[in-house]
């Protein structure tokens, strides 16, 4: 039996298997910088849920959520099955979106600072 070439990681589940084999974007226009809040009770009696979805819920709580690339970065996962994965969730009703800021909101410096705080600590 050859060992674990991470040792202490538990096995993750194929992308394909994770998507349903599909490769396509979801129509609803996700990008990398899309705001990602799950609905609030999505997570709660959905057992049943795949672990990296019942992940995806846990990590963006109502009202701040995360952005589609900080998810994608924290599961360790490629951008484009992430978008696919999250149009699944957000099909079913499990998560919400809102578009990016808009300029006058991005220029907020500690906003900015915020932002650059969260991704050293990935």
């Amino acid at each position: 039996m050859a060992a674990d070439p991470q040792p202490g990681r538990r096995r993750r589940t194929r992308l394909y298997a994770l998507t349903d084999g599909r490769t396509a974007a979801s129509r609803h226009g996700l990008t990398m910088d899309t705001m990602i809040t799950a609905v609030p009770g999505a997570g709660h009696g959905h057992g049943s849920l795949p672990t990296e979805w019942q992940e995806i819920l846990a990590m963006c709580p109502s009202p701040n959520g995360r952005a589609v690339a900080e998810i994608a970065a924290r599961m360790r996962m490629r951008l484009t099955p992430m978008v696919v994965l999250l149009g699944e969730l957000l099909e079913r009703g499990l998560i919400r979106h809102r578009p990016p800021l808009d300029a006058s909101e991005t220029s907020n410096v500690h906003l900015l600072m915020k932002i650059r705080d969260n991704l050293a600590r990935l």
